[in-house]
């Protein structure tokens, strides 16, 4: 494979990485967050810690966790491991470590959504009869939707990007690099600063357009909760 191949290959694996992320990530983001927003239950404090603990702790160590859990010496891995599938050191494994560095961004995004959405607008919903799985899809979903598309966006860029817990769990071998991991790969390689700058500017400019949509979007959110409350 030539270096362009190798460079497009890690283009489209980050593309790739990203939107199977928000899509794995999607629905139970969405559960989690209007379970967030609208319910109070023993141990949310623990929930929320547990969801947003990889926004703050180093990614290696979330790669080391997910080496620990998806392991073949461990029970999910082995149990995997009968069925056919390996995590560790595929790009499964890398897939899942982009999905867990992007949840917390989406789950939070989408939380904030919700709580932007007038409780009494659900309230009327239900007193005409709609049921509570009615009154989320038809009432709670399109006032938030804005939201819900932000940190499908927050969640892709933050899985563009992820290099920390990916390189953990990716054997980095050609073929099977997302773009920070070639950029690694061609920044420890002597001559090799013009790929390196060129795969710089791609990332730059994927990560600038999906957090121009997702602030876009935020600020939709706010203008709708604006004009809600002068409405009132």
């Amino acid at each position: 494979m030539s270096i362009l191949e190798s460079e497009m290959s890690s283009i489209w694996l980050s593309i790739y990485m990203g939107t199977l992320a928000v899509a794995l990530g999607i629905v139970p983001g969405v559960g989690l967050a209007w379970l967030l927003a609208r319910r109070k239950f023993p141990g949310k404090s623990v929930v929320e810690t547990v969801i947003f603990l990889p926004l703050v702790i180093p990614p290696v160590v979330t790669g080391f966790f997910l080496i620990k859990a998806f392991g073949t010496q461990s029970f999910i891995g082995s149990l995997l491991g009968q069925l056919g599938i390996r995590v560790v050191f595929t790009w499964t494994g890398m897939a899942i470590a982009a999905t867990v560095m992007g949840f917390p961004l989406l789950v939070r995004s989408v939380r904030n959504a919700f709580e932007h959405v007038d409780p009494r607008l659900e309230s009327a919903a239900r007193t005409l009869g709609c049921s509570p799985l009615r009154t989320f899809f038809t009432v709670t979903l399109p006032l938030s939707w804005p939201g819900l598309v932000a940190g499908g966006v927050l969640c892709f860029a933050r899985a563009l990007g992820e290099f920390g817990a990916t390189a953990m769990v990716s054997a980095g071998t050609q073929g099977n690099r997302t773009i920070p991991l070639e950029i690694f790969h061609h920044h420890q390689a002597p001559g090799h600063e013009a790929e390196v700058m060129r795969l710089v500017v791609i990332s730059l400019a994927l990560s600038a357009l999906a957090l121009l949509a997702s602030e876009a979007l935020v600020a939709r959110v706010g203008t709708r909760r604006f004009k809600s409350g002068h409405g009132n």
